[in-house]
């Protein structure tokens, strides 16, 4: 005869498909409620009713599922992000909230280092345009063109992302900018790069701006039109961050018809998957006022192999360390 599981964990969704390595981390005692849904609509009450713990991916958790959590002793999130979840409901029903943000900082350095240095040096533009050259080769240089050492680099949010950007930027020999209010005085001098103190003075400044941010109150739309129209004519945008960070395509679509920002690359959009714009609409037919100007990955910077295996494991081993020894490590609170 089986033994009785000791717990019962809830996992939303993921995009791996069966949680089985979640299993293997949470241990025989441990039974898993797989939702395998996103549409927090869906989520019958009675299987919240049963959850010791929640794992969420993808999914919105909002009052109407927190209410049915009675037994819950902490919500966790797969990622770093806490945008959908209500963390005033879940701390008005006592129910700690965590994220997972020790994953994956490698990879969203690495791809957004590799946004930067390949509009910088214009690879993507160059690329298009030569397969369209009858005469001539090397003549059909693009300019302006900048040596990196003589360029600046502004990095908004300087936590353990825009810090892995800085230290991945500085052999290149870029002058590099930091705006995060939130960093103690002297971070600058420990990390290597020079202190904006207000980001009006990064944006003045930096032929390249990097987001590093989380979406809350202070930055959302942090980069509207107004915040675009703010920037260093001429320069390129990189957003690996939050699509609601940079959520105006209008405004976007505007500052790189006029030369006012020279390129963008959007790992993170405000919708997902987008809808219909004419910005898009031109990014997709490779438009050729467009072409090379615009890169868009699809919201995976954090990935490779070892990320997910890594993002899963530690998440798991969160809502095991809560359920085994009473305490929540990565609490995060309203």
């Amino acid at each position: 005869m089986t033994a009785p599981k000791k717990y019962v964990v809830g996992i939303t969704d993921h995009m791996f498909g069966a949680p089985d390595l979640e299993a293997e981390v949470l241990g025989d005692d441990v039974e898993i409620e797989f939702f395998a849904s996103t549409d927090e609509a869906s989520f019958d009450p009675d299987r919240l009713a049963r959850l010791d713990a929640l794992m969420v991916w993808g999914a919105r958790l909002g009052s109407r599922s927190i209410a049915h959590l009675s037994r819950c002793r902490g919500v966790v999130r797969y990622g770093v992000g806490y945008e959908k979840i209500d963390l005033s409901a879940l701390a008005d029903a006592g129910i700690p909230f965590a994220n997972n943000p020790d994953y994956g900082t490698e990879e969203v350095a690495d791809h957004a280092v590799a946004m930067i240095l390949s509009l910088h040096r214009r690879l993507w533009e160059h690329d298009a345009r030569a397969r369209g050259y009858t005469s001539g080769w090397q003549v059909h240089s693009l300019k302006p063109l900048s040596r990196s050492n003589r360029t600046a680099v502004g990095v908004v949010g300087v936590g353990r992302i825009g810090t892995a950007v800085v230290n991945r930027l500085k052999p290149f020999g870029f002058r590099i900018l930091g705006y995060d209010p939130g960093q103690p005085p002297g971070h600058e001098k420990a990390i290597g790069y020079e202190r904006a103190n207000r980001l009006d003075d990064l944006f003045a400044q930096a032929d390249i701006v990097t987001l590093h941010c989380p979406a809350n109150d202070q930055t959302r739309g942090i980069l509207n039109a107004d915040g675009l129209s703010r920037l260093k004519r001429g320069a390129i945008l990189v957003n690996t961050a939050r699509g609601e960070l940079l959520d105006d395509l209008d405004a976007l679509e505007a500052t790189l018809r006029n030369g006012h920002l020279a390129a963008a690359a959007i790992d993170t959009l405000a919708q997902e998957p987008p809808r219909e714009h004419p910005l898009l609409t031109a990014w997709r037919d490779r438009s050729d006022w467009l072409e090379g100007r615009l890169v868009i990955t699809p919201h995976n910077a954090f990935y490779s192999d070892h990320a997910a295996i890594e993002m899963r494991h530690n998440a798991a081993q969160t809502v095991k360390i809560l359920l085994d020894e009473g305490r929540l490590r990565n609490q995060v609170t309203a």
